[in-house]
């Protein structure tokens, strides 16, 4: 998880809300994302997605079968999608996300059995330094913002 923040102080350092992820596979990082959805003006590429999509070229398939995904806040739902499409075998989260989380708090696509696939979930790894993380960049953007008008 610790990577992961890593790659959420990324994020933040361009002015991006600081999401990261690390996928892993037998003890090695195969895929590293960040939030860049302000940099590219593109909707899906959440830190997640861009793990995700690294980690695919990386090994050259998309099933992740037997990776872990490691991410600062609780996946969205476009995200658990493709976390459940390349088979991902657990998700280990720090923040929760009360506004869009869908790996257990407004709903739990990762383990509704209805799937052709389910992920194990593990929620509030250092949660209180990937919550201060994102407390202090709103903050901060809000105070910029304010200044501005």
């Amino acid at each position: 998880m610790r990577l992961a923040l890593e790659e959420a102080k990324k994020a933040s350092s361009i002015g991006e809300v600081p999401i990261g992820a690390v996928v892993v596979l037998n003890g090695e990082i195969i895929g590293r994302g960040y939030n860049l959805r302000e940099t590219t003006q593109n909707a899906i590429t959440h830190a997640e997605i861009l793990a995700i999509q690294d980690a695919c070229q990386n090994l050259n398939t998309w099933r992740l079968s037997g990776a872990d995904l490691y991410v600062t806040l609780e996946p969205c739902p476009m995200c658990s999608g493709a976390i459940l499409l390349s088979r991902i075998h657990k998700v280990y989260y720090g923040a929760k996300d009360p506004k869009s989380g869908t790996a257990g708090t407004l709903m739990n696509l990762l383990q509704d059995q209805r799937f052709n696939h389910v992920c194990e979930v593990e929620s509030g790894l250092l949660q209180d330094e990937t919550a201060a993380m994102l407390t202090t960049f709103f903050k901060e953007l809000r105070k910029r913002n304010k200044s501005r008008s």
